[in-house]
């Protein structure tokens, strides 16, 4: 058995698949049960090294019944605090980055967070860890449309949010072009995504946002024609179906956090790293992205798709 802690939101999650297919690569008779929160449980089924998904909350004891672990596995943080959440469990075998009481790997700050936890994977059990192993299997759900622009406004922090009246203009154009566009969010977003719809001038049917499930979205995604959206989960869904996207990035460098060099993701940043990803204002770097080089990059990726 071989425990997995990851419980953190939908953008970390599709980041770890390279490393615990890394983990599954070194332990291929083991059961390997992925800890992570009960939102992203749908979603964390969708990796085809998981046997188990157990719930988890971030930084909390972990509910687990069965026997010590022959491993578990830090994917958290640095520690260690987390270090802890996996330690409680009394594994045979412990492989967290170097903290206080905790021997392993050396974590870098300036490091991409694919790369960060492949590292962790190959020097702490000694196995090839693809970064570029980031692919999801389709969901077993119809989504509710398909062959559709996807317009993704909403981010976790206002510091990562392009103003919705951008995302209106970006929706517009697309529209124009003959695009059949939806506007995408959690339940959190619908008033966001349907201020973006109207400004944008769509019908109310154009707003996915809070009339999705995790695996209905991540299906949407799946079978997308483009994706248009920030820093955020839904950027990583476009990667892990590879399908055309482009990603605004503002206070974190697509550096740690952007898509791998593929041509179908474009990335627009005109940043310097320092900004706050947890800012509560638009962050300057983002604000910079012009709505004209979104549309210019959209035009030229769907006419790349004929």
């Amino acid at each position: 058995m071989a425990v997995v802690l990851r419980p953190l939101g939908l953008g970390d999650l599709l980041t770890g698949v390279p490393a615990i297919r890394g983990i599954r690569a070194a332990l291929p008779d083991h059961r390997l049960v992925l800890a992570t929160t009960r939102a992203l449980a749908p979603l964390a089924g969708l990796v085809d090294a998981v046997d188990e998904v157990l719930p988890a909350g971030e930084l909390q004891p972990l509910d687990w019944p069965a026997p010590p672990p022959e491993l578990a596995v830090d994917l958290h943080g640095k520690g260690p605090a987390s270090h802890v959440v996996v330690a409680d469990l009394h594994p045979r075998r412990l492989l967290t980055f170097d903290s206080r009481g905790y021997p392993g790997p050396t974590w870098y700050a300036d490091e991409h967070e694919v790369r960060r936890w492949c590292r962790l994977v190959t020097e702490g059990l000694g196995v090839a860890c693809d970064p570029d192993a980031l692919d999801l299997a389709v969901p077993d759900v119809e989504p509710p449309v398909r062959d559709v622009a996807v317009v993704h406004p909403g981010a976790a922090f206002p510091g990562r949010r392009w103003p919705a009246e951008r995302f209106a203009a970006v929706a517009r154009h697309l529209a124009e072009a003959g695009e059949r566009v939806v506007v995408t969010g959690g339940p959190a977003e619908q008033e966001l995504a349907q201020r973006v719809a109207e400004l944008a001038g769509l019908s109310d049917d154009a707003v996915l946002a809070g009339r999705t499930t995790s695996l209905e979205l991540a299906a949407v995604v799946a079978a997308a024609r483009v994706v248009v959206c920030g820093d955020t989960g839904v950027a990583h869904l476009a990667t892990a179906y590879r399908r055309p996207s482009v990603v605004l990035f503002g206070p974190v460098s697509p550096a740690l956090w952007g898509p791998p060099p593929r041509p179908q993701h474009v990335v627009l940043w005109h940043g310097d790293g320092t900004g706050d990803p947890h800012g509560t204002e638009l962050d300057p770097a983002l604000a910079r992205v012009t709505v004209d080089e979104v549309t210019i990059a959209l035009d030229t990726l769907l006419a790349a798709r004929g």
